[in-house]
């Protein structure tokens, strides 16, 4: 299987879902991030999953309609990191994340998406890093067993303020989690002033990648304003024999200043170049 085009639903939170999907069919990509995130995309989870098999039925419907198909389900259960971490101290929030993850599982199915996208946990400031770490393989172990039995593949984004905000701790943690896969995104990296080649490690590991741009001191910027070197990230993910998705993910919220960039424009530029670069590399 070739890398398919994706983008991200959340990439359009002014429009109404039914539009956006019609503009991403519009702009020829083959696959949608879907955002499941609470009190943020279009598709809040509590919503989806209160009716979840018609839910993910009309949705299904939906992107039959527009000849696309679900690339991800990205599950954020906050828009703030820390109350229903998969790791978090308390057992009860712990227990509420997992029932959640499962009825991602089962949306993901009715949707027909093989691939569900998650946080990895925090740091908790009262208590020794290890025991968070410790909690968030235990937890993010259980996910993975789950996800198999469902044929779906599970992964989780390295982010900024998350316990592996570091590559080094990225790879730690999918080789310390058998069976654990990365949503890869640079930019998370490339804020923090590392080098393209300080993340390219983290490749072995993808089931999934995020593009857009950014630079140094900026998680999300202009395409005129990358720094990340996308034809050598493509060139690699060839030499790896990488059959995922590349999905484009410009975000509009009021954070890290990613409301400053004109997300359609942004989008266009990258799913020409990436066209473009996937094109020559056949």
């Amino acid at each position: 299987m070739s890398i398919r085009l994706a983008c991200a639903d959340f990439s359009f939170p002014l429009l109404p879902h039914a539009d956006v999907l019609r503009l991403l069919a519009m702009l020829g990509v083959e696959g949608v991030d879907i955002g499941l995130f609470e009190n943020r995309s279009h598709l809040w989870p509590s919503r989806e999953f209160a009716e979840l098999p018609r839910a993910a039925a009309r949705l299904r419907s939906q992107l039959d309609d527009q000849g696309l198909v679900a690339a991800d389900l990205f599950l954020q259960m906050d828009p703030d990191f820390v109350p229903w971490a998969v790791n978090h101290p308390e057992g009860a929030r712990r227990q509420r994340a997992r029932d959640w993850f499962l009825r991602t599982l089962e949306y993901a199915g009715g949707v027909g998406a093989q691939h569900v996208t998650l946080l990895p946990g925090v740091e908790f400031a009262d208590e020794e890093p290890a025991r968070s770490w410790d909690r968030a393989v235990v937890e993010l172990a259980w996910r993975v067993e789950q996800a198999a039995r469902c044929a779906i593949v599970c992964a989780v984004e390295a982010h900024v303020g998350s316990l592996v905000s570091e590559p080094q701790r990225a790879l730690r943690l999918v080789q310390e989690t058998p069976g654990l896969t990365l949503t890869v995104d640079y930019t998370h990296f490339t804020r923090a002033g590392l080098a393209d080649r300080a993340v390219e490690p983290l490749l072995a590991y993808a089931s999934h990648f995020h593009v857009r741009g950014a630079c140094p001191g900026r998680l999300q910027t202009s395409f005129a304003g990358n720094t990340i070197d996308y034809a050598r990230v493509v060139a690699l993910l060839r030499q790896r024999s990488y059959a995922g998705w590349l999905g484009i993910e410009y975000v509009w919220i009021d954070w890290e200043r990613c409301n400053e960039c004109d997300n359609l424009s942004e989008t266009i530029l990258y799913r020409d170049q990436l066209c473009q670069l996937l094109s020559a590399a056949l």
